[in-house]
């Protein structure tokens, strides 16, 4: 008999079809909020990554109703209808949902200054992949200051971004969720 060894608790199951759809609902509601034509100059390249907030919470809460190919889905979707080049989001949607679950471990039951910590880790490695792949696909340095304060924005706004998918979590999950 084999002995399970883990400092995770296990996930408590989900029998609401409603609750079951929340981390991939909450996911595609970030990507239209991320893409929404907004009156302000500029706005469209410093927008947050409200989706990578979305996916860094569930992943770390629920992975198991967070699958990759709806992911996939999400980040292709908001690639055609932002006109950012195809496949980009989607990769670095993927990319992050894989690095956060390699070390999930360490962000359950921890203060939520640590998974701040954490997002922001992912968020500037998210950021500057971004960034590297532009420079890359145009053949030229882009600047980088559009890239920082778009990082620096998307980390302020985690926290509210958290708040408000924990409250639905536990609205629709329960307590124990």
């Amino acid at each position: 008999m084999a002995l399970k060894v883990s400092s995770i608790p296990s996930l408590p199951p989900v029998n609401s079809g409603m609750a079951r759809m929340l981390p991939i609902a909450t996911t595609v509601l970030a990507a239209v909020i991320a893409i929404l034509p907004v009156r302000v100059p500029g706005y469209a390249t410093l927008t947050p990554a409200f989706t990578l907030m979305a996916v860094y919470h569930w992943t770390i809460y629920r992975p198991d109703l967070l699958p990759p190919l709806g992911l996939f889905a999400v980040g292709l979707a908001e690639d055609l209808l932002s006109g950012s080049p195809i496949g980009v989001t989607a990769l670095v949607l993927l990319l992050a949902r894989a690095a956060v679950l390699r070390s999930r471990y360490h962000f359950v039951n921890r203060t939520f200054a640590f998974v701040w910590g954490g997002f922001t880790l992912l968020s500037c490695a998210a950021m500057f992949g971004l960034w590297a792949l532009h420079c890359t696909m145009q053949l030229t340095l882009l600047g980088g200051r559009t890239m920082v304060f778009r990082t620096v924005l998307t980390i302020a706004i985690f926290p509210a971004a958290s708040f408000v998918l924990g409250r639905t979590q536990r609205a629709l999950m329960g307590a124990a969720a």
